[in-house]
C-alpha cells in the first residue's frame, strides 16, 4: 500500500536540537579561536582609543588652536559658497584625530614591534651563490657539479667516488659468480648436444 503525503514521518524536536547542534560546533570553534578573540578586542581597544583622541581633540586641541584664531569653538568653523556650507573645523578636527592615532599607532605599535622582530627573527641570509664556467647560471658555492647545465666542478667526495667504483667496476665476487654461471651454462649445453648425439 502506498504512503499518503500526510503520512511522512517528521523529525522529532530532538533530532532537529541535535542537528543544530552539529552545526553550531563548527561555529563555537571559529569564535573561541585564539587570533577571532584578539581581533575581538584589538577592535573594542581602538574603537575606544579613537573615542578618547577625538574627545582630545574637540574639548582641548580645537580650542588651542582657536585661542589662536581669535575663535573659540574651531569646531563650528564653516565656509559657506552661495548656499553651500563646507564645515572645516569639524574636518580639521577629524583630520587632526587621525593623525593622533596615526603618530600613537607608529611610534608605540609598529616601531617595537619592528625592532622585536628584527632582534628575535632576523632576516635569513642569503646562501653563498658561484657562478658556473660553462654556463654562467648561479649555483650554490658548495655545489660540485652544476644543476643546470650537469658540468662537473669539482672532483666528486670520497662518498660518491667510492659508489662510482662500485657501480662502474664489478668485484671479485660478482665476477666469479659470472663465471660459475657461464660454466654451468655450457656445461647443461654441452650435455644436452651429447644426449641429443647418443638418440
Amino acid at each position: 500500500m502506498s504512503r499518503m503525503p500526510g503520512d511522512v514521518d517528521a523529525p522529532s524536536p530532538a533530532d532537529l536540537v541535535r542537528g543544530a547542534g552539529k552545526e553550531l560546533g563548527g561555529f563555537k570553534k571559529f569564535i573561541l579561536r585564539g587570533n577571532v578573540v584578539d581581533l575581538a578586542v584589538g577592535v573594542v581597544i581602538g574603537a575606544a582609543f579613537g573615542n578618547v583622541v577625538q574627545a582630545l581633540v574637540k574639548d582641548f586641541l580645537t580650542p588651542l588652536i582657536g585661542l589662536f584664531g581669535g575663535n573659540r569653538d574651531f569646531s563650528n568653523l564653516v565656509l559657506t559658497v552661495g548656499s553651500a556650507q563646507f564645515r572645516v573645523g569639524d574636518f580639521l578636527n577629524t583630520l587632526i584625530a587621525f593623525l593622533l592615532i596615526a603618530l600613537v599607532v607608529y611610534f608605540l605599535v609598529v616601531r617595537p614591534v619592528n625592532a622585536l622582530m628584527d632582534r628575535y627573527h632576523p632576516a635569513p641570509q642569503p646562501a653563498p651563490t658561484k657562478v658556473c664556467p660553462e654556463c654562467t647560471s648561479k649555483i650554490p658555492k658548495a655545489a660540485r657539479r652544476c644543476p643546470t647545465c650537469t658540468a662537473q666542478l669539482a672532483p666528486p667526495s670520497e662518498e660518491v667516488a667510492a659508489a662510482l667504483r662500485r657501480v662502474a667496476g664489478p668485484s671479485g665476487a660478482d665476477v666469479a659468480d659470472e663465471a660459475a654461471r657461464v660454466l654451468v651454462a655450457r656445461l647443461q649445453g654441452a650435455d644436452g648436444r651429447g644426449d641429443q648425439a647418443r638418440h
